[in-house]
C-alpha cells in the first residue's frame, strides 16, 4: 500500500480529520532537513508531528531499529507508544525505561522494533549490553529535550549519540524556547520551527483567579475552592513531595477523593495514581511539577496553584494542562499575605471568594479494579469486557476505561456495580485461567 494512502488511514485510526499547522510544517521539514529544532507548547500534538514523518521514512526491508526516540520520563515514553500503536502501522515499537523488567525488554528487543522509545539511562544500558544493533539507526528524536537536560541526562545522551554512527537526521523537540543545544548532539544550525505562542495569545482561553487564604496554612481555602468547582475534576500543584502527600491525606480525611503524585513514589504507585485519576475513580490529583508536562491525562478545566513555582516557565507549563487547543479553563492561585509576591504574577486579577463553599463534591462514579494479568498473559481489553459482561453480568455502560499493562490490568467499573460483579465472577475463569480481581488500592502514605 503506498504511504500516502496509508497516511490517510492513520489519521482515520487516530480519529483526526486534519493535521494542524504545526504538524504540517513539522512533517515537511523533518522529511526534507537533517537538523531540526521543533518548539511547540505541551498539548499541541507534537508527538504526531514527528511520528508521521518517521513512518514515511521507515523501510520495511530493514529488520533492526531504524529510529530512536529519547524521552525524559517513562510516562512520556508510554504515551508516544500509545500514539504509534493507535496509528495502526505494520511496524513494531518498544519502550524501555528504568523500573521496567530488563529481561522483558531484552526479550522484546531480540525481535527488534523499527521504532525504539526509551529513557536515556535505560537505552544507554541496553547499548552497553548490546541488546540491539545501532548500525541501522538513521533518525534520532530527542523529545522534551529541555526536560532531559534539566534532569541531568547529559552523560547518557552524549554516550548514546556517540554510538549512533549512521545517524543522518536529528530532531530536537521542546516546549520552551530558550535552550542551549549541547555540542554532543551534533545539531548545528538547525531549521527552527517555532510554534510557541506569545503570552497574549496564550491567555485568550485561560482565565486566572486569585483565592485569598486568611490562614497561613492554605488547606482550608483549598478545601473550599474544591467544594466550589461543581464536582469537576482538578489538578493541584504544590512545590514539595511531602506537601503533596499532606494535602492529599487531609482532603481525603475531609471526604474528598484525592491522591498524590510525585517523583519520590515508585513507578507502580505513580502509574496507579494516574490510572485512577484518568479513569475518574479519583477526581483530584495533588502533584509536584512532575505532572506539569508529558503526562497522559485528560484535558482539565481547573488547575490550582497551591504553591506558585519560582519560574514563569513552569507556571505556563502547569497551566498548559487546561485551556488547550480550543477549550477554555481556569487557573486558580491560592495566596496568603505572608507569602512573597512573585514578579511574573499580576496580583490585581479577579478575586474568587470561596469561604462559604462547603458542599462536598459528588463522589466519583467509577472505582478501579485491579486484575492480576496483562498483555504477557495474553489478555486484552476485549477479553476483559467480554468476561465482565458475560460472567459478571455488567452492561457496557457500567464499564469505563480499561488499561492493559504487561502483567497487570486496570478497569474502571461503576461504583454501585462493583460488589455484584465481584460476587458473580468469584469462581469464574477468564480465558481458562483464574486471575485475582479486586478493588485497586489507593496510593496512600506509608507510615514510617
Amino acid at each position: 500500500m503506498n504511504k500516502k494512502h496509508h497516511s490517510n488511514n492513520i489519521l482515520l485510526n487516530l480519529g483526526i480529520e486534519n493535521l494542524n499547522e504545526m504538524q504540517i510544517a513539522a512533517q515537511e521539514t523533518i522529511l526534507n532537513d537533517n537538523n531540526i529544532l521543533l518548539l511547540s507548547p505541551t498539548g499541541s500534538g507534537k508527538t504526531l508531528a514527528f511520528l508521521l514523518p518517521i513512518f514515511e521514512m521507515l523501510q520495511p526491508e530493514i529488520l533492526s531499529v531504524q529510529c530512536l526516540i529519547l524521552v525524559p520520563s517513562r510516562e512520556l515514553g508510554l504515551q508516544i507508544e500509545q500514539v504509534w500503536k493507535k496509528m495502526g502501522t505494520d511496524y513494531k515499537v518498544n519502550v524501555c525505561y528504568g523500573g521496567h523488567s530488563i529481561d522483558t525488554e531484552i526479550k522484546n528487543l531480540s525481535n527488534p522494533p523499527a521504532v525504539l522509545i526509551g529513557t536515556p539511562g535505560r537505552i544507554a544500558d541496553h547499548i552497553d549490553r548490546g541488546s540491539f544493533r545501532v548500525d541501522k539507526i538513521q533518525t534520532l528524536i530527542l523529545d522534551e529535550f529541555d526536560k532531559s537536560l534539566q534532569l541531568g541526562f547529559h552523560e547518557q545522551m552524549s554516550f548514546i549519540i556517540g554510538k549512533l554512527s549512521k545517524l543522518n537526521k536529528r530532531v530536537l523537540v521542546s516546549a520552551t524556547s530558550d535552550i542551549e543545544i549541547p555540542k554532543y548532539t551534533r545539531v548545528v544550525n538547525p531549521t527552527i520551527l517555532d510554534f510557541i505562542p506569545n503570552r497574549d495569545e496564550l491567555s485568550d482561553n485561560l482565565s486566572t483567579k486569585l483565592v485569598i487564604s486568611k490562614e497561613k496554612d492554605k488547606i482550608g481555602s483549598l478545601f473550599n475552592l474544591i467544594c466550589s468547582l461543581k464536582s469537576e475534576a482538578a489538578i493541584v500543584f504544590c512545590n514539595h513531595r511531602n506537601a503533596a502527600e499532606r494535602i492529599s491525606d487531609t482532603l481525603c480525611e475531609k471526604g474528598i477523593y484525592a491522591t498524590y503524585y510525585h517523583g519520590g513514589m515508585d513507578q507502580d504507585e505513580r502509574e496507579r495514581a494516574l490510572i485512577q485519576f484518568r479513569n475518574g475513580s479519583i477526581s483530584y490529583l495533588i502533584t509536584t511539577d512532575l505532572a506539569a508536562r508529558g503526562l497522559d491525562i485528560p484535558e482539565m478545566k481547573h488547575v490550582i496553584h497551591y504553591h506558585l513555582p519560582l519560574k514563569a516557565d513552569e507556571f505556563t507549563h502547569r497551566n498548559g494542562r487546561t485551556a488547550r487547543m480550543l477549550a477554555s479553563g481556569t487557573a486558580y492561585i491560592i495566596h496568603n499575605e505572608s507569602e512573597k509576591k512573585l514578579d511574573y504574577i499580576d496580583y490585581e486579577m479577579a478575586v474568587l471568594k470561596v469561604d462559604n463553599s462547603t458542599t462536598l463534591p459528588k463522589p466519583p462514579v467509577f472505582q478501579t479494579l485491579y486484575i492480576s494479568g496483562g498483555k504477557k498473559n495474553k489478555l486484552n481489553k476485549i477479553d476483559i469486557v467480554g468476561f465482565f459482561s458475560q460472567k459478571g453480568k455488567l452492561e457496557k455502560s457500567d464499564l469505563g476505561l480499561i488499561e492493559v499493562k504487561d502483567f497487570i490490568s486496570f478497569a474502571a467499573v461503576k461504583f454501585n456495580k462493583i460488589n455484584d460483579l465481584l460476587n458473580n465472577i468469584r469462581d469464574e475463569k477468564m480465558k481458562g485461567k483464574k486471575f485475582k480481581i479486586e478493588v485497586a488500592r489507593k496510593v496512600i502514605k506509608k507510615v514510617e
